[in-house]
């Protein structure tokens, strides 16, 4: 797979890197010189290409008409919008933008982007859950942040001793893993959840204070 990012900061390194990790191919696109050979002095197994993403002859340069996905993630969320607009003439099947701005993203939407990303306020999100779930021993959205894999320890007695096709799934939750002796196990139907054990949940986003407090008490 092939992908081309636009934007050699934090956020764009960032992601170059763990594609690398992943095996994909990669090319960097970077207006900024100081920034370029920064992300050169890295030695990421990636494309480095000084210029300007909005740039049709930079995103020819990249064989952009070869890309996967595209992806914008400087801080400038016009200079994003633009190259996504370019982008998009040349058939790039997935083209995703970061969006600095909340209210700027109506405008990303409207152009045909597939996603769109804020990471500050996903950062935001993810501290805030944090601070006002502290009993959760881990959280990681799913998907588009429909729903989030939760990892809790079973505190609320009602459920304790209960069979898992007693309370689950339902239209709002499926367990998905207990760990009975800290060992990862797909439930059965019959696996009785005790007191004190971790398990995971699938859970849909607005759900999460129902199925904590049926859990935990």
């Amino acid at each position: 797979m092939y992908a081309v990012i636009m934007g050699g900061g934090h956020v764009g390194l960032s992601l170059a890197e763990l594609l690398v990790n992943d095996g994909y191919d990669i090319t960097l696109i970077e207006t900024l010189e100081n920034l370029c050979n920064e992300v050169v002095d890295t030695e990421l197994d990636a494309l480095i290409i000084c210029g300007n993403g909005t740039d049709t002859k930079t995103l020819e340069e990249a064989n952009i008409e070869d890309a996967d996905f595209f992806i914008a993630a400087t801080g400038n969320d016009e200079a994003n919008l633009l190259s996504c607009v370019l982008v998009k003439s040349y058939g790039v099947p997935k083209i995703i933008s970061r969006v600095s701005d909340p209210d700027h993203e109506d405008a990303f939407k409207k152009v045909g982007i597939d996603d769109v990303i804020n990471p500050e306020i996903t950062a935001a999100g993810f501290l805030k859950k944090i601070i006002t779930h502290p009993n959760v021993a881990d959280l990681t959205t799913f998907g588009k942040g429909d729903a989030e894999i939760i990892d809790m320890i079973i505190e609320n007695k009602k459920v304790a001793g209960k069979k898992v096709s007693e309370v689950s799934p339902t239209e709002d939750y499926i367990i998905i893993a207990t760990y009975p002796e800290d060992k990862l196990t797909i439930p059965k139907p019959d696996t009785v959840l005790k007191k004190g054990h971790k398990i995971s949940i699938l859970v849909k986003r607005d759900s999460f204070k129902k199925v904590a407090k049926k859990f935990m008490g």
